[in-house]
């Protein structure tokens, strides 16, 4: 008996191979899209941090001072002074055309003012239509400034005979000593790529999971998948999924393998916490994708419901905007989705490297999400059976 249900598996498994082959959407899906994203991305991020973002200067001094500012704001690594313009309206022009992200203006007599202690203003303006481009520029602009009164108060401080040290203590009553944890770098991709190439992973095994399974209901073959299995639909899933688990673990393997072996991105716990949640993630994605074809059983429904909710993963995993932040209602639908707990494995085990006591309960609930074609196997194996689908 128990060698008749291996060999049942075994026959729908190779059924499914011959499936597989015969149609190179599944390579594409399967194989193709998965590795190329992952390639794509972590090339399209390969410095890290955007560099070189195009600014304007509007500089109304024209001082040996404001020109210094102005070599002051160049050097940094992520802003390039492109435009000097007489007045603002050109800066604002050229921004509206799309050619900058940001406009520096340094004002009348700046360095005059300065040196009698009446406070010009200087003024900065970001494009945050893009939002990293804006906020890099932000963040550097907001900086020289800073470091533009600085100077200006320890020359002024000097003038009146204070010391050096005396200058530092009005200027910074307070020193502040930042550390950042996980990505001390500030690389966006080590911020970016751990979580959407397996994110796109995971709505690939959605799509191809609901699409192998409906298509046997759209083309009317399901009949005769679930006669093979004996009438079961645990063999019929087991035998039809076994090529496809193979498959997607591969590639989620590999994909593990250029996120920490190619590209070197942090890995505090070693290798075998996010091997396995890499697999854990590839099976809770199928589990998911039976479930979604069980509860909408044809094919066109049946792939809406997994691009949505693969593309909402996206968003509610808590990688681009905090979960905490979120609304009550939707910080408990996050915890519906593989990815969530995918990312808090990744936060714990490779960027902080904590005990794995602190996380086991994400494995615990990844691989909980096998249980769910458990509450769709009526619905499934009735739409198997007797569903007729009309174009």
């Amino acid at each position: 008996m128990q060698q008749s249900s291996k060999n049942r598996i075994w026959n729908i498994a190779k059924r499914e191979m011959r499936q597989l082959s015969a149609r190179p959407i599944y390579l594409f899906s399967m194989v193709f899209a998965p590795l190329f994203s992952a390639l794509f991305f972590i090339t399209l991020m390969d410095e890290g941090l955007p560099t070189e973002l195009p600014i304007a200067v509007v500089d109304l001094d024209n001082s040996s001072t404001s020109r210094g500012l102005i070599r002051q704001l160049d050097a940094f690594g992520q802003t390039a002074v492109t435009v000097r313009t007489a007045s603002f309206e050109e800066a604002r022009k050229e921004m509206q055309s799309g050619s900058i992200y940001g406009i520096y203006r340094i004002p009348k007599d700046f360095a005059t003012l300065a040196a009698q202690g009446k406070q010009p203003k200087l003024s900065f303006y970001t494009n945050n239509a893009s939002l990293i481009a804006g906020s890099l520029l932000f963040r550097d602009m907001k900086t020289i400034s800073v470091l533009a009164g600085g100077s200006v108060g320890l020359q002024v401080g000097l003038a009146k005979g204070q010391t050096e040290s005396q200058i530092m203590g009005q200027l910074q009553p307070i020193s502040i000593d930042t550390v950042t944890l996980g990505n001390p770098w500030l690389n966006y991709s080590v911020y970016l790529n751990n979580i959407i190439i397996p994110g796109i992973l995971q709505l690939m095994i959605f799509l191809v999971t609901v699409f192998s399974i409906g298509n046997e209901i759209k083309l009317g073959t399901s009949r005769d998948w679930l006669q093979q299995s004996g009438n079961s639909l645990l063999k019929a899933l087991l035998g039809k999924l076994l090529p496809h688990t193979v498959i997607f673990t591969t590639v989620g393997l590999s994909i593990t393998y250029i996120l920490y072996g190619v590209s070197s991105f942090p890995l505090q716990s070693g290798w075998l916490p996010m091997v396995a949640a890499m697999v854990l993630l590839v099976l809770a994605a199928q589990a998911m994708g039976v479930f979604m074809i069980g509860v909408l059983p044809t094919l066109r429904l049946g792939l809406s419901f997994a691009s949505l909710f693969g593309m909402v993963a996206f968003s509610i995993t808590g990688f681009t905007f905090p979960v905490k932040a979120m609304y009550p209602p939707l910080q408990a639908l996050s915890e519906l989705f593989p990815l969530r707990h995918y990312f808090l494995i990744y936060v714990d085990q490779a960027l902080n490297g904590r005990a794995l006591y602190y996380t086991w309960t994400e494995y615990v609930i990844l691989a909980s999400f096998m249980l769910l074609p458990l509450f769709v196997g009526r619905n499934l194996k009735r739409a198997l059976l007797y569903f007729n689908y009309i174009p």
